[in-house]
């Protein structure tokens, strides 16, 4: 468990194992990769992010992940897989966030991408780059750093 505060001062935990905390999860952030880079959008208040959001009546947590990242990117997954969980303990609205690691199929482009301007592809140290001022405060949190640095340890334990 790895525990820190965020820009606003609450606690957090992330965890990389699943279903450790008594709240059900209602959100989701889908770290998404694209070919040689990341896929992310561009929300229209807050700038660049991954995709995510909340999951509707009836939805599973997955179904979620795909529909979200559809909606704000018109990217269709291929690989979608469970990478971690984080609590916020927010005094006003405590909330579990679930995060998925998705392989990008393909982009299509579709009428509307909803509160986002669409897909935005970043090539280079995500890691590095997302401190730049167009990027959204999520992008900045370390639950972001925490679960990219994951990815890119399992992707060099497979090489």
């Amino acid at each position: 468990m790895i525990r820190f505060l965020d820009d606003n001062g609450n606690k957090v935990e992330l965890t990389f194992s699943q279903n450790r905390f008594q709240v059900e999860s209602k959100h989701v952030l889908v770290i998404c990769q694209f070919e040689d880079g990341w896929l992310l959008t561009k929300h229209k208040q807050r700038g660049i992010e991954f995709p995510g959001g909340k999951r509707e009546s009836g939805e599973t947590l997955e179904e979620a992940a795909r529909r979200e990242t559809y909606e704000e990117t018109g990217a269709i997954l291929a690989d979608l897989n469970y990478l971690a969980q984080y609590m916020v303990y927010d005094e006003m609205d405590p909330f579990v966030k679930t995060v998925f690691w998705g392989k990008v199929k393909r982009v299509a482009e579709t009428s509307s991408y909803y509160e986002t301007n669409g897909p935005v592809i970043v090539n280079g140290d995500l890691l590095q780059l997302r401190f730049g001022e167009e990027y959204s405060f999520i992008m900045k949190d370390q639950v972001v750093g925490e679960c990219v640095n994951y990815i890119n340890l399992k992707q060099s334990e497979k090489e």
